[in-house]
């Protein structure tokens, strides 16, 4: 997390080569004796810069007047990126040359000014140690200037100083040609002259993050070539982040070049070839080379750059073509190389198998509120009156800096009405600027298919699933698949985890722009219309045409508009419409025949209409409908591929299911008045998923169900009055999820064990079934026989499921008898859900499950020991457990698990924690019962070895903090480590409530969290690091706690050195004081602490670092599920890299969220 900088100096987050660079009048001074070399090697010097096009500046009036060097001679070297020193035998005899010496070195010291001796017919020991002439020539300037020896002494220190450098001694050239050494020398002096930083941005905020990531993925330290793309949509700053990458590095290479625009330029007559000529000449300093072809360029760039180590950068990528013409493979280059490319196409990245790919990201809300403030304000935070406004801004341009930029330009020094008036603009017509950027990646497809794909998508389709898209678009010939992974290549669409099209807010309304544009005054004339006001005018006023081939209207649930139908009748082409809560009076005949999608929520009438023309419909939405029957005369619908009624409350009876048998999902979710399922549904071969969720008059399901072959989901969740499910389960092969929370389900069919496929098997809160007689939910599947046959038939049955990854049996009332007594045979199982339940003890089998990675016990309070777990086990829940007296000994474990055990009130300790290094998360409150050893224990093998950190009561930091302060802040210095290795800090703050603020129970999403912030300085650079906490606990108005914590040397990137300065800051948030705090350094040689330094206080949480938090906690009253439910945040991305349960028994609504101590990312801030 990047720490905020107030003033505009702070703000601005750039590298020196990002912003600027001095602009210089002249590349080159050349400095001589003119009696020695004006009219042979200088002058034949001169002509070779400036016919190789180089600025020099020689001095040809012989401007050596008075004493002092002339004025016009200083300026001309400070302005000069070069200089040439012609040494020749009498140039120490001129005390000008000598005083232009001086101030050359002197610009060399201070300005970054490159000095480069030559040696002409004298040698540079003479030079170095003034002797020859050289000699003479201060001899006589010694009995000149005896009174100004100071003078005398500094022109010797600038002979020797700049005899040391590395430059061209004349008396050994080769073979004697001066020319030979004249061409070195303009090549040396163009290679310099290359070195010239780009100009990246006037404001280049959020550069520095984006660079280390990018620093990341070049490795410039490996010595292989490596090829990495820079990805995003037009606008998101490619060119800029490879700017800011090409300035840092490309003094590390041999050769660099920066081909910008390649894609304008490769539309130019032998634009290919041009870019080719100016790769070679950029590496390789020479004239530039005449390429007869792409091909002969090709060969002269593999020929040439193969052994070199380069830095090349080809923006604006998008053809292959141009790829293959300038960096097709890794060997065209030498050793070491990095080449960066920049494109919107992702695709061409992935053709040349690229070594790593960049996604820019947007900028987050500070980076955009700064970045606009900057072009908008001129500072890096916006004026008083402004700042709603300028969140409004933001909201628009979510991130993309192109438009931050231009909006921000365009409002600057403008007044308020303007801005709102501005802003009401940008609704409807997006500005011109960013537009045009955007059109580019559009512009560029080459199908008229992908176009409207994309069109589709952006005027009707965002947020929708992306297969359920597919199915329309494909209806209407588009080949959606291919489209659609084209446009997410090009950057113009993304698919979210959900599986959900998006693209950026600005692309959507480019590409409504574009429709606008094809009949800006006549809304009806254009292919499609969403805007809600040009929908309205051309359906009151039937405006329609044949040009419309998709419209959207959506409604308020209750509204006065009344239309009708007959403002369709011109729609002869219209393929996709949405009238969500629309009522129309009419005949339904007038709709186009071309329909594939009808999405209409609230649909007004009874049943459908025989006149509607819907058989080429491929989706019909009608959710919130007012049907009762869906059809009153049979309709065959053969391209019907969903169906959602979801939500039609009078709807009693499904349709017969033969009037659509290409029907692959159908969704009826929460209509309650449905009692029968028609039996014609197991004709349905295709049909994937069936969703019945809520149906809560519906009681059973037809056999012919079982005929499904290609069905995968069922989801019969709060179908309360269902009892059983048919007998012949089993017969659906391809069944992955069989979904039934909330049923009265009584016995599983025998059958189910032929589900190899069965993924999630989930029966929560099936409650009508008695406790005694529970045991046939699960082993009916097996055997109707006694319990005590259960062990003998168990492993053959099981082995069945043997794909099952998630059980859960919620809330289900099992006793011991009914738990299985072999676990093993389940050897897929990840989450395992026994919540609720009434057993007081788990089968010893269950340790062997190899991949069970999340157990849930929350509520199970006659839950006496756990057995050994699994060593895979990453998240146990015992929540409220409260007969548990023992836990499983960790110390077999390699990484701790998640352990929530609140309100155990009788858990004494948990063997072997105390010895884990790699610690998760544990929380404890109400457990009350813990031993006094096991508490010490845990503090001492904490302190100095694992990350984390532990809250206790108690006002004193402990005496072995060797710095302490009162107050939220301290500084200290690294002292010598003498000899040990630092392994990083202890933390230690007492805390307090602010008796002036009143905290809220539970803290709201908007309430501060709490924070501590280090910053250690070394060599020039802020280290910050930033921990966030999701939760800390608030102590009573009469109670101080004590915090210690853990940070280890490598959050700060291995600077935390001796002599290093450290400022930590503490921040704990909305209305917690902070009184004090300390620090103490950890070494490999340090002791553990004992309990007694450390106050003997009762540990209340413990939270580690990373993905690890913890919470041991031993409050007198228990701790409710509502408090843990409202105290805890975390995020499931965490989970193992398998992923969590699909359905959730780890759902906000059934089981507490978990919160983290996040480690934030260190960084390093440049100092000003």
């Amino acid at each position: 997390m990047a720490a905020k900088k107030s003033d505009a100096t702070d703000a601005i987050c750039a590298l020196p080569s990002c912003s600027s660079s001095r602009r210089w009048s002249y590349d080159v001074f050349l400095s001589f004796r003119g009696e020695d070399t004006r009219k042979n090697f200088t002058d034949h010097l001169y002509f070779a810069l400036k016919d190789a096009g180089i600025n020099a500046f020689r001095d040809d009036n012989e401007l050596r007047r008075g004493k002092d060097i002339a004025t016009e001679l200083v300026r001309a070297i400070q302005d000069s990126r070069v200089s040439l020193i012609v040494f020749s035998r009498n140039y120490a005899a001129s005390k000008w040359c000598l005083e232009e010496l001086v101030k050359i070195m002197e610009c060399q010291r201070t300005a970054q000014h490159v000095v480069l001796p030559i040696f002409y017919n004298v040698d540079p020991s003479d030079v170095r140690k003034q002797t020859g002439t050289f000699a003479e020539a201060f001899s006589k300037h010694e009995e000149r200037f005896a009174a100004e020896m100071d003078k005398v002494l500094r022109w010797r220190a600038a002979l020797t100083q700049a005899a040391n450098l590395s430059g061209w001694d004349l008396t050994s050239a080769e073979d004697g040609y001066e020319a030979k050494i004249v061409k070195k020398i303009v090549k040396e002096i163009l290679s310099h002259l290359n070195n010239t930083p780009l100009n990246v941005t006037i404001y280049p905020v959020g550069i520095d993050s984006r660079l280390q990531e990018m620093n990341l993925l070049l490795n410039v330290g490996l010595n292989n070539v490596r090829i990495i793309g820079i990805c995003a949509m037009g606008g998101m700053g490619k060119t800029t982040i490879a700017k800011a990458i090409y300035n840092q590095f490309f003094h590390n290479f041999e050769g660099k070049s920066f081909l910008a625009n390649v894609r304008e330029i490769s539309k130019q007559p032998n634009g290919q070839i041009r870019l080719q000529q100016q790769l070679l000449f950029d590496i390789l300093r020479t004239k530039k080379m005449r390429v007869s072809n792409v091909d002969r360029g090709i060969n002269v760039i593999k020929e040439r750059l193969c052994n070199r180590r380069v830095l090349v950068v080809l923006d604006d990528i998008d053809q292959l073509e141009q790829l293959n013409a300038l960096a097709g493979k890794h060997d065209w280059f030498g050793f070491g190389s990095r080449i960066i490319i920049t494109t919107r196409d992702v695709h061409l990245l992935k053709e040349i198998e690229v070594d790593d790919i960049y996604m820019v990201r947007e900028l987050n809300h500070d980076e955009s509120l700064e970045l606009f403030c900057w072009h908008a304000f001129r500072k890096s935070h916006p004026k008083e009156d402004y700042v709603e406004l300028s969140k409004d801004v933001m909201d628009y341009c979510k991130g993309l800096p192109l438009a931050l930029e231009v909006l921000g330009s365009f409002l600057f020094h403008r007044c308020v009405p303007e801005w709102k008036s501005a802003l009401d603009k940008l609704k409807k017509i997006p500005p011109d600027q960013i537009q045009k950027k955007l059109r580019i990646s559009f512009d560029a497809l080459e199908d008229d298919k992908e176009k409207d794909i994309f069109l589709d998508i952006a005027c009707f389709f965002i947020g929708m699933d992306k297969d359920y898209v597919v199915k329309i678009l494909d209806a209407c010939g588009f080949f959606a698949e291919i489209g659609i992974s084209v446009l997410i290549c090009r950057s113009l669409l993304t698919i979210n985890k959900y599986n959900e099209l998006t693209m950026h807010d600005l692309l959507r309304d480019m590409g409504r722009e574009i429709v606008r544009e094809e009949s800006p005054k006549q809304p009806e004339h254009c292919s499609r219309l969403w805007f809600y006001d040009d929908v309205v005018d051309v359906l009151a006023k039937h405006k329609g045409t044949q040009s419309i081939e998709g419209l959207i209207l959506n409604l308020p649930t209750l509204n006065e508009v009344h239309l009708s139908t007959e403002a369709f009748s011109k729609m002869q082409k219209l393929r996709l419409l949405q009238l969500n809560y629309v009522r129309l009076s009419g005949s339904y005949d007038h709709f186009s025949k071309e329909l594939r999608w009808l999405c209409w929520h609230g649909f007004p009438l009874k049943f459908i209409p025989n006149g509607f023309h819907v058989e080429n419909l491929v989706a019909i939405d009608l959710q919130y409908s007012n049907l009762r029957q869906v059809w009153k005369e049979t309709k065959f619908l053969g391209k019907l591929k969903v169906l959602n009624l979801s939500h039609s409350h009078y709807l009693t009876n499904t349709p017969n299911f033969l009037q659509f048998p290409t029907l692959e999902k159908l969704i009826l979710i929460d209509c309650t008045r449905m009692v029968e399922v028609h039996p014609s549904i197991g004709h349905l071969d295709r049909l994937v998923l069936l969703n019945m969720r809520d149906c809560k008059h519906l009681k059973n399901l037809p056999r012919s169900i079982c005929m499904l072959k290609c069905l995968e989901i069922i989801d019969l969740s709060g179908c309360s009055q269902i009892e059983k499910l048919p007998e012949d389960l089993g017969e659906m092969e391809a069944l992955i999820q069989l979904l039934a929370n909330g049923t009265a389900i009584r016995q599983i069919p025998a059958s189910i064990v032929r589900l190899t496929n069965l993924r999630n098997l989930s029966l929560c809160g099936c409650k009508g079934l008695p406790s005694s007689t529970l045991a046939s939910v699960f082993w009916s599947w097996v055997s109707s026989r006694k319990t005590s046959n259960f062990t003998s038939l168990l492993p053959a049955s099981l082995q069945g499921l043997s794909s099952l990854t998630t059980l859960s049996l919620d809330n289900c009332n099992l006793l011991d008898e009914a738990i299985p007594k072999d676990f093993g045979s389940l050897f897929s199982l990840r989450f395992l859900n026994l919540r609720g339940n009434n057993f007081c003890s788990l089968p010893a089998s269950i340790s062997n499950l190899p991949k069970l990675r999340f157990l849930s016990l929350d509520h199970c309070t006659r839950l006496q020991s756990l057995p050994d777990l699994p060593t895979s086990l990453r998240f146990l829940y015992a929540i409220n457990c409260t007969s548990l007296e023992r836990l499983l000994n960790l110390s077999r474990f390699e990484r701790m698990p998640e352990l929530f055990l609140m309100n155990c009130h009788k858990l004494v300790e948990i063997p072997g924690l105390e010895k884990l290094e790699s610690i998760g998360t544990i929380r404890m409150e109400g457990c009350n019962n813990l031993a006094n050893p096991f508490k010490d224990n845990l503090l001492q093998g904490w302190s100095g070895s694992a990350e984390g950190s532990i809250f206790l009561p108690g006002d004193e930091i402990p005496n072995w903090f060797s710095h302490q302060c009162m107050g939220s802040s301290l500084s200290f210095q690294v002292p010598p480590s003498l000899g040990c290795k630092l392994k990083g800090f202890n933390l230690s703050v007492v805390y307090a409530s602010d008796i002036n603020i009143v905290i809220p129970v539970p803290l709201k999403a908007t309430d501060p969290y709490p924070s501590v912030t280090v910053i250690v300085k070394t060599n020039g650079l802020d280290w910050i690091h930033m921990p966030t906490f999701f939760e800390v606990p608030i102590p009573p108005p009469d109670l101080d706690l004590t915090w210690v914590g853990h940070l280890p040397h490598s959050m700060f990137g291995n600077q935390l050195d001796s002599g290093n300065q450290v400022e930590v800051v503490v921040d704990l948030g909305y209305g917690l004081k902070v009184k004090k705090c300390g620090v103490h350094l950890v070494y490999d040689q340090d002791e553990r602490i004992s309990q007694s330094e450390s106050d003997g206080g009762e540990l209340i949480m413990y939270n580690s670092t990373s993905n690890k938090t913890a919470i041991v906690a031993a409050h007198d009253e228990g701790v409710s599920e509502h408090q843990a439910r409202s105290k805890v945040k975390r995020d499931r991305n965490d989970d193992d890299d398998e992923g969590g349960p699909s359905h959730g028994w780890f759902d906000k609504d059934q089981h507490p969220k978990r919160f983290r101590y996040q480690a934030g990312s260190s960084m390093n801030i440049n100092e000003e």
